[in-house]
């Protein structure tokens, strides 16, 4: 009651205010007399003269007023305009152009399928959606994505030592990465929960994650690649065929 109370308060302040400026301009169409005032003043506040005041309310000549007393308005009184301003209008400061994002370097030509390359395997289930090198957002993907349904299992595509796990902000939401030697690193974006921690070594197939929808994904699915020496390469070159 006591919040209640001072918000109404605070919401009957303006009006509050508006009757104890001695000298501004009534913008009311009543006035309650405060002590000090006098009918020529209240009538000059009000922008009409005293002869028009009295009509409206009554009250005959010489004028006389009480504190509390309630004054209407004449019908043809017009409150007083507020002074021009003399200062001069500030001109908007021009706005900077935006720096325009630089483009993406240009992707280095793809190479074949490495030899030496870890045999991989397809991190989980469900149909490829974004192909490598397909354009997101205006930019090549350098990976693949592939649509999932929540809580579905993500494994490690090859036997190796996670070197990240954590939240990546900008773009992929959850996020892991996979270290499987020779310059050969994988990433798994936009899970759910993580269920491995950094510096662990999994196993190829082992369960690493949760599907899940973070970073841009818009529905449940999973961004991911391999990169050797940080080149991306088109991941499935490098997976087992589907039938």
């Amino acid at each position: 009651m006591r919040r209640l109370a001072a918000a109404l308060l605070l919401l009957a302040a303006p009006a509050v205010l508006a009757q104890q400026g001695g000298s501004a301009p009534i913008v009311a169409w009543t006035y309650v007399v405060q002590p000090g005032d006098t009918f020529a003043q209240i009538a000059r506040r009000w922008g009409t003269d005293m002869a028009a005041l009295g009509a409206a309310n009554g009250i005959a000549s010489p004028y006389v007023i009480r504190v509390g007393q309630v004054l209407r308005r004449p019908e043809s009184g017009k409150a007083l305009a507020p002074a021009p301003s003399s200062s001069p209008t500030p001109k908007p400061t021009p706005r900077t152009a935006p720096t325009l994002r630089p483009a993406p370097p240009a992707r280095p030509p793809l190479a074949p399928r490495e030899s030496d390359a870890p045999r991989m395997q397809w991190p989980t289930e469900g149909a490829v959606i974004t192909r490598f090198g397909e354009k997101v957002a205006g930019i090549p993907s350098n990976g693949i994505d592939l649509a999932a349904l929540y809580g579905t299992k993500v494994r490690a595509a090859a036997a190796g030592t996670v070197i990240y796990a954590g939240r990546e902000p900008e773009r992929f939401g959850q996020l892991i990465l996979i270290d499987h030697g020779g310059g050969f690193v994988t990433a798994y974006a936009y899970l759910g929960t993580m269920t491995v921690k950094e510096g662990q070594v999994v196993t190829a197939r082992e369960r690493i994650a949760l599907v899940g929808k973070t970073g841009e994904a818009l529905r449940p699915s999973i961004h991911f690649e391999l990169r050797r020496n940080n080149v991306p390469r088109n991941p499935e070159l490098y997976l087992p065929p589907r039938l």
